[in-house]
């Protein structure tokens, strides 16, 4: 493996049963930099995150992790990896010094290393005011980034996250990623997965998962670039009524409303990256005018959420 990929999978794939969970995913992942999977609910993500730290067996498929191979090397990678789930995992009937004590032993981080390391991560995280709170009481926020602490308390050379910020709010969210882009800073790999498009941009790259397979993979700003031409911004007067007109033409993949304002995402041309035709908006105008609608139509810069509709739209029709 080369030094600076942290993970490589060839062909990675689970079932359970007849349900293929992950199907032939091969991908790449950078060392230290924050590499996300993008997808929705049951597209495979934590079922991948899970091949990718070994506590699961693939089904087929290869897996180099740290220069390790999985599963056969599991065990010796345990000790340089941190995980971190959607679900507070800690023990709500010990003190947040407690937790992170234990953590630390559980670790292998000896009895002098403990209590400074302890230290240090509480000054870090911001838990210095509820050392002696029971995990159970704390707020949200406290919770995920004592979570987060627990997590790297050994020092791990690769950190995955499953949906680690689905229950809190906004700003803890955001002074959570700040937190990511320093470890990643100190030379920490994190492999992230998320259903939020706005933290799947903060992502150095970025993988789009659905029905189990890898439909996208790529920086988020040049997965949105790839859709210049095929995104249009439409003001009606009747938004509803051109939803409904716009979604019922022929190459329209998806139309959003978001106001009084629709965000209509063309399909490529025979599911194809060309070019769509020089005639799409005077095609679109007349279909509204055609129905009497007032409205103003113009191109838009494509975002990840049209790269991540387009991607699971193209490869529900695909299948």
């Amino acid at each position: 493996m080369k030094a600076d990929i942290a993970i490589r999978a060839r062909g990675l794939t689970r079932r359970f049963g007849a349900v293929v969970a992950v199907d032939h995913v091969s991908l790449e992942v950078p060392r230290a930099r924050v590499y996300g999977f993008l997808g929705p609910n049951g597209s495979g993500k934590s079922t991948a995150i899970r091949l990718l730290c070994g506590l699961l067996t693939p089904t087929a498929g290869e897996v180099e992790v740290l220069g390790l191979q999985l599963p056969r090397q599991a065990e010796a990678l345990k000790r340089r990896i941190g995980y971190m789930t959607q679900r507070f995992s800690l023990f709500d009937d010990l003190t947040v010094r407690e937790n992170l004590e234990f953590v630390a032993t559980v670790q292998g981080l000896s009895r002098q290393a403990v209590p400074l390391r302890v230290t240090e991560l509480l000054q870090d995280y911001q838990l210095e005011a509820v050392i002696g709170q029971l995990a159970g009481t704390l707020s949200g926020g406290q919770r995920q980034r004592l979570a987060l602490a627990a997590a790297v308390v050994h020092r791990p050379e690769l950190l995955l996250l499953d949906e680690p910020t689905s229950a809190v709010d906004p700003e803890s969210r955001r002074a959570f990623w700040e937190r990511l882009f320093d470890l990643a800073d100190a030379g920490t790999t994190l492999l992230i997965s998320t259903h939020y498009m706005d933290e799947a941009e903060r992502c150095h790259r970025l993988a789009i998962l659905a029905s189990g397979r890898l439909v996208a993979d790529g920086a988020p700003a040049e997965m949105a670039a790839a859709l210049d031409g095929r995104v249009f911004r439409v003001l009606a007067e009747d938004a509803r009524q051109a939803h409904g007109v716009l979604q019922s033409l022929p190459g329209v993949l998806s139309v959003a409303q978001i106001g009084r304002e629709l965000r209509v995402l063309m399909a490529a041309p025979d599911g194809t990256l060309e070019a769509l035709p020089e005639n799409t908006l005077l095609r679109l105008e007349f279909a509204l005018r055609a129905a009497k609608l007032a409205a103003t139509l113009q191109q838009a810069s494509p975002n990840l959420e049209d790269v991540f509709v387009d991607c699971t739209q193209t490869s529900r029709r695909v299948a």
